[in-house]
């Protein structure tokens, strides 16, 4: 085995190409302006990317099992939602570390619990994930409306910016709790028998079942831990805004598909890995901030992402077609 193809075996072909296009990215960015590869700007893209690479992870799971989580934002904010009843139940701005921590585990509550009901219907009533994670994402926006009447519920304890908007050795807050959040996933996923259960569940669902694993049991656990670590984004939400509302991060969802496909995620299930998705998401963002310093509109970002997601299955689809040329296909 060449060098090459021992790297490639060790890291992934898409993490070696997303790497690759992540420089070209950074060096193109930095020729266009001199502003991007400043350390004001690094530091801005790691404050931001977090909360998406959380929603991200969120989405990550359900998707390698076969299915997908459209409620994902809403879970998020129903969670913060829940912290910010706390606190507010305890003085708002003048609650003290115990309310915070008490709210925080409402929070990982109703992450979990809204998980659990979706898991409980797409693994034993089999309805498919993508009808049930739509009720469930139009039943908690419309409960979240209706607790806040279309408002925000805003004045938080000022300990909260420490989480959203400190630094710990230089490293932004959110951008560590999102590095522990990913490597936790790479190492239940790798790891972890639940982990196993997923890749089985995605790649064939009833031969999972033949082989003798708890599908509906793991079906239910996939969901659960998709809504626990929406609450952790909806709690870094909550910090980083100051406020929560129901519509925060609405243009999010789309974008955890995309950096879970640029990242490799097989549509269908049963292949991935978390380390091409982190790599993605740094794309995304490093293509997003670039763009805005050379004066872009906003909105071009988000085509340019669109683009570039065809142009990453194009090239997915010639490689496939190469690959199968040499094994003498025609």
């Amino acid at each position: 085995m060449t060098l090459r193809e021992r790297i490639t075996a060790a890291f992934g072909g898409e993490t070696l190409a997303l790497l690759a296009f992540l420089v070209v990215v950074f060096v193109a960015f930095s020729l266009a302006t001199p502003l991007f590869l400043t350390g004001a700007n690094l530091r801005s893209m790691a404050f931001q990317m977090p909360v998406l690479g959380l929603l991200t992870l969120a989405m990550l799971v359900p998707i390698l099992s076969g299915g997908l989580n459209l409620a994902i934002i809403f879970q998020a904010n129903i969670s913060g939602l829940a912290l910010a009843w706390v606190l507010i139940q305890f003085g708002g701005a003048d609650a003290g570390v115990g309310a915070f921590i008490l709210g925080a585990a409402l929070a990982l509550l109703a992450g979990a619990a809204s998980g659990a009901l979706m898991g409980v219907v797409v693994a034993y009533v089999g309805a498919h994930p993508i009808l049930v994670s739509l009720a469930m994402m139009i039943f908690l926006r419309g409960l979240g409306e209706f607790l806040t009447r279309g408002g925000d519920i805003s004045g938080f304890p000022d300990y909260m910016n420490v989480l959203g908007h400190g630094s710990f050795l230089g490293i932004p807050m959110p951008m560590i709790v999102f590095l522990v959040a990913a490597l936790v996933w790479h190492i239940m996923l790798k790891r972890s028998k639940h982990g196993f259960s997923v890749y089985m569940i995605g790649s064939n669902i009833q031969a999972a079942e033949y082989s003798g694993l708890h599908t509906r049991r793991t079906l239910v656990l996939i969901y659960v831990i998709s809504g626990m670590i929406c609450a952790v984004a909806g709690i870094l939400m909550a910090a980083r805004f100051n406020s929560v509302r129901v519509g925060h991060g609405e243009a999010l969802l789309l974008v955890t598909v995309l950096a879970c496909f640029l990242g490799g995620i097989d549509p269908f299930g049963g292949f991935g890995r978390v380390l091409p998705v982190v790599l993605a998401l740094i794309i995304l963002q490093a293509l997003s901030s670039g763009l805005n310093l050379i004066g872009a509109n906003q909105h071009l970002s988000t085509a340019v992402w669109g683009l570039f997601l065809i142009g990453v299955m194009a090239l997915r689809w010639l490689g496939e077609r190469w690959r199968y040329k040499r094994r003498g296909g025609t």
